[in-house]
């Protein structure tokens, strides 16, 4: 239901966001080869070879560090026009490359504050949407922090940062995050709250590094 609201909403966002890409050399490059983000095609035991400091690596800590996999995303099925239904794909598949580049964990309040950033930086309506009612759902303690921590660095970073649907991910797995980071505009949140430590992901992520080395 909720990506079904944000296709039937989307309106004249999804055009502004194919101008801008089409605006960058980098964004004209993902609309010409359409790459697709899910685990038949992000390789995780190759991007756990990168070394550490790469996005490559970063973004396999993330997974781990979250337990999610490239595959929860749904597919777009209420936009007629193919380029503009790609342009939500896109949209939807690298959601958890903001997750990641932004150092946010994957729950309620997190997903809201990310919401917040989506909306200043793309401008689609179901993350205003999202973002208004999705409060709703916080413990006043929780909400609290929403507001007074994260939406003001959600609304200046998203709001000032390069946007993010321009960006070719798959092609920058080698380079260093907090590079990439600086090339974007985008600096970190208040200090989130995580369930699983930084150092158990990095053994998960390291196992998996050890798993795809080929036997000597």
């Amino acid at each position: 239901m909720i990506a079904a609201l944000g296709e039937t909403t989307a309106g004249p966002s999804l055009p502004r966001l194919r101008d801008r890409m089409l605006e960058s050399v980098e964004g004209r490059r993902v609309l010409k080869d359409r790459p697709r983000v899910n685990s038949n095609t992000v390789e995780m035991d190759k991007l756990a070879q990168y070394p550490e400091g790469s996005f490559g690596k970063a973004y396999v800590t993330w997974l781990e560090r979250c337990g999610v996999t490239p595959d929860t995303r749904e597919p777009v099925h209420y936009i007629d026009d193919p380029e503009l239904a790609y342009v939500m794909q896109r949209y939807r598949e690298c959601h958890d490359f903001y997750h990641c580049i932004c150092n946010m964990p994957v729950n309620v309040e997190y997903e809201l504050a990310l919401k917040y950033f989506e909306f200043a930086n793309l401008g689609l309506p179901m993350t205003a949407i999202a973002a208004v009612f999705g409060p709703l759902r916080l413990t006043p303690e929780k909400r609290a922090r929403l507001f007074s921590e994260y939406v003001p660095w959600a609304l200046k970073c998203g709001g000032s940062a390069r946007s993010l649907i321009t960006v070719y991910w798959e092609e920058r797995w080698g380079e260093n995050v907090e590079d990439m980071k600086k090339e974007f505009g985008i600096w970190d949140p208040p200090e989130p709250k995580w369930r699983k430590p930084l150092s158990e992901a990095k053994a998960l992520a390291e196992k998996r590094r050890q798993a795809g080395v080929p036997a000597s």
